[in-house]
């Protein structure tokens, strides 16, 4: 599969094993997902970024309000 130049210039991917995540992202991304696992693999996909903090706090925020009672 391709690597587009997005995903060259925004992950990390010297390492072999955040390449190989990648690839199985993709892989996955041409299924007919349901919106979890959509959810799962955006998640997964902001942890290769060079700033992968950020996008997780914000998800996590999202699942302290979600269950905030």
């Amino acid at each position: 599969m391709k690597i587009t130049n997005y995903e060259k210039k925004n992950y990390v991917l010297k390492d072999k094993k955040n390449l190989k995540i990648l690839l199985i992202i993709k892989r996955l991304e041409k299924n007919d997902l349901d919106k979890k696992d959509k959810e799962i693999l955006n998640l997964a996909r902001t942890q290769l970024k060079k700033d992968w903090q950020t996008p997780l706090i914000t998800y996590l925020n999202k699942l302290i309000k979600k269950y905030k009672k």
